[in-house]
């Protein structure tokens, strides 16, 4: 089928015939003419290579002829074959309901009937290695293009509140997937759609429900499930129109096809991947019994990890507690008080000292300044002579007989009081002229310098 896509349309050949032979209303064309121009158009066609599935085949040995219908493997699309029923029986291997086959034939219309049949000579199965080594190839298309990228993946949330389950219809897969995620968290919700797990209509309704399942805003995850099969039974799940549809899915989507050593396209674009549809179950559903462990075990580690932590507190409190300024808070100050009193001592004794020290230099200076001064020479038997000058001025020491002159009244002064006296003569003592002439002399000398 995939040789009729590039084919011009009927509708444009129709067009050209009718251009060609006048058609109106008032000169309509025949059934006849319509069917034959039709039949000469097509038959222009010559011979096809068509590649297809089978979905069903109708033959019985008393017919000539059997017929067949063969159907596109990615779109819902199919054409009728007409194949001579001895040809058929001929075949190595009888065709049977899902089997790729290429067929040649060359295009044929039936004007009694008005229908379309491709008329077939040769049949040739798609062998499985031919098969897998066009998986291989689409493979490395894909990976090329980018849409195995692990960037591109979503992972499934931790509690999904529906999961759309896709899969064939009272399947092993279906009920595995149901009971172990039933067993696992029994509130879980599924939203359930059967489709064909195998054969030509696979692709097409298992992309019709991922798309309605898309469409569901409460499905957070889509679970594609088949248990296992041979290779042909799962090259629907290889087919680029589902690998494609998968890789533009905003929903994740976990592959569960066939058993572990079985390995699809599907698997390689999937969101994840799993082994078998029960290990689907386990990797989309949470177990609620492992969970309440889970929750149970940190709750007690919790609880430890705070008590613990109490007793490394209290244990520190205690400590601080026990230390001798919080044992009895008024110590420090009690310490500091008794320096600060220890202080105050100290500057008082030494302050003492100190004024003692100084007490006794005094009594020491002062015992020094009576002995030379003059009460003590009073005290000795000696007196003070003054003169009292006429102007009326303090007295002065008299030092020398120049200051006294005959009749100047003194003042002459002993230990016990002061006698009032006038001086009657003044003789100079002998050489003591001599001593005056020499000191003026020196004087006189020095103002002269």
């Amino acid at each position: 089928m995939r040789c009729l896509r590039g084919l011009p349309g009927l509708s444009a050949a129709i067009s050209t015939m009718t251009r060609m032979n006048a058609n109106s209303p008032e000169q309509p064309w025949p059934v006849s003419m319509v069917n034959q121009k039709i039949k000469g158009w097509i038959e222009r066609l010559g011979f096809l290579w068509v590649e297809g599935q089978i979905t069903q085949v109708n033959m019985k040995p008393t017919w000539k002829l059997s017929y067949i219908t063969l159907r596109d493997v990615e779109k819902d699309l199919s054409i009728p074959l007409t194949m001579n029923t001895r040809t058929l029986q001929n075949l190595p291997t009888p065709l049977r309901d899902g089997d790729r086959v290429v067929v040649y034939g060359k295009p044929a219309f039936y004007a009694g009937r008005g229908s379309f049949s491709l008329w077939v000579t040769q049949v040739r199965q798609v062998g499985v290695g031919e098969l897998l080594a066009r998986i291989e190839q689409l493979k490395r298309a894909l990976s090329a293009e980018g849409l195995f990228d692990p960037r591109l993946k979503s992972a499934p949330p931790f509690l999904p509140k529906k999961i759309g389950l896709v899969t064939g219809r009272g399947s092993a897969a279906e009920r595995d997937v149901l009971s172990v995620a039933q067993q696992r968290w029994p509130a879980v919700r599924f939203e359930v759609i059967n489709t064909a797990v195998q054969g030509p209509n696979t692709v097409p309704e298992v992309v019709a429900a991922l798309q309605r399942l898309e469409a569901d805003e409460d499905v957070d995850v889509i679970i594609v499930a088949r248990g296992g099969g041979s290779v042909e039974d799962l090259l629907p799940f290889s087919e680029e129109a589902l690998v494609r549809a998968v890789a533009r899915m905003r929903t994740p989507v976990v592959s569960a096809i066939g058993h572990e050593p079985d390995n699809p396209v599907l698997d390689l674009v999937a969101d994840v991947r799993a082994a078998t549809p029960t290990d689907a179950a386990k990797k989309v559903v949470p177990d609620v019994l492992g969970e309440q462990q889970a929750i149970a075990e940190l709750r007690q580690r919790a609880v430890g990890a705070l008590r613990s932590w109490v007793r490394s507190e209290r244990r520190q409190l205690e400590g601080v507690r026990s230390r001798p300024v919080l044992a009895d808070p008024l110590l420090p100050l009690r310490r500091q008080r008794e320096v600060i009193e220890e202080a105050v001592g100290r500057k008082d004794r030494a302050l003492g000292l100190l004024v003692r020290d100084m007490r006794s230099r005094i009594s020491s200076l002062r015992a020094q300044v009576n002995a030379l001064g003059p009460s003590q020479t009073l005290a000795r038997g000696y007196s003070i002579m003054q003169v009292i000058p006429r102007d009326g001025s303090g007295p002065a020491v008299v030092t020398t007989v120049a200051d006294v002159s005959p009749g100047s009244q003194l003042r002459i002064r002993v230990a016990d009081g002061s006698v009032t006296a006038a001086a009657m003569a003044v003789e100079r003592a002998p050489g003591a002229e001599a001593s005056d002439t020499a000191r003026d002399n020196a004087a006189t000398k020095t103002d002269e310098e």
